[in-house]
């Protein structure tokens, strides 16, 4: 059998987060609490922009799919991580890693477009409202999903192909609390050159299109602000704005800290904390900044819960 493709490891031991006992359990705590939240947040998101007809516009499309994308993203890993802190060996078989890896990939380019869209939707909104309704058509809102998609599933599948042509000889600690590529790399008893450059040119391109794009939409919006006659309205506008740039900067900038530091024993730790935003805490802070601050999302929650009392 050619050995290229075969794995000589059939399962793999995650390290998680940290090995020290005494911070197991209130980390174990304390990302449950957090995963309640993301999961209770989005779905509640998804839940109101069905139910309610006045929210079907392009915004709330582009954040329906963010909230779904955030629900199953943050499901990929993070059950996996609560067991971590709780067995004392944690393993996960080669094809399950594979898997999380795949899904992994699938959702976090699918949240990249998906955060690029919404960009460009305000953008649009704000800079151009006479020509909103005829550009921003269903048709390019489902265009655009359907290509974020269709990128994220191409990246998805390019990322697990180069990992399942590596072989896996006798190391299989995977320094980190799920599967990702740089700790699987350092275990591979094969070349990674050829991962390494997908990462590099893959990567490279999911951030920066996203990001160039993202920056120069808010770039143009907050031009528009200024022109604002009312300083009220240019506060709100700006504060708004603001909290979605920080949102952005956070996620893209975790991610591209992780995937183009070089992979040595400090900076897998570094990145294991790192990646604790762009997995964790961006799905939760998503729904506080694109929505429960929204005058619309609380009308509809206001709405749905007298009609519950009825």
């Amino acid at each position: 059998m050619d050995s290229v493709n075969l794995s000589l490891v059939t399962e793999f031991i995650l390290v998680g987060l940290t090995d020290q006992p005494e911070l197991q359990m209130p980390l174990f705590f304390m990302f449950l609490t957090m995963y309640l939240i993301t999961a209770l947040g989005n779905l509640c998101l998804i839940i109101l922009t069905v139910l309610n007809s006045h929210l079907h516009t392009p915004m709330y499309f582009f954040l329906f799919n963010l909230s779904f994308i955030d629900l199953c993203y943050c499901s990929v890993f993070t059950p996996q991580m609560l067991v971590n802190f709780i067995l004392r060996k944690n393993t996960i078989s080669y094809v399950d890693c594979m898997t999380q890896v795949y899904f992994f990939f699938f959702f976090v380019v699918s949240e990249c477009y998906v955060l690029t869209s919404m960009a460009y939707d305000r953008y649009m909104a704000i800079c151009n409202p006479l020509l909103y309704n005829v550009v921003m058509s269903p048709k390019l809102c489902l265009s655009l999903m359907l290509g974020s998609y269709f990128i994220a599933f191409s990246n998805a599948v390019a990322h697990t192909a180069c990992m399942l042509r590596l072989t896996f000889c006798d190391a299989n600690t995977i320094n980190h609390y799920f599967c990702d590529i740089p700790p699987l790399l350092q275990l591979s008893c094969t070349s990674t050159y050829v991962n390494e450059l997908v990462i590099f040119i893959v990567v490279g391109i999911n951030i920066i299109v996203p990001t160039s794009t993202i920056f120069i939409s808010y770039g143009c919006i907050l031009s528009s602000m200024f022109r604002i006659s009312s300083s009220e309205g240019r506060s709100k506008a700006f504060s708004t704005c603001s909290s979605h740039i920080l949102a952005v900067s956070l996620f893209f900038s975790s991610g591209a800290f992780v995937y183009f530091n070089p992979s040595s024993a400090g900076s897998m730790n570094e990145g294991k904390i790192s990646s604790v935003f762009y997995t964790n805490v961006v799905p939760m802070l998503n729904p506080l900044i694109y929505s429960l601050r929204n005058r619309d999302i609380k009308f509809a929650l206001m709405k749905s819960l007298n009609k519950k009392n009825f």
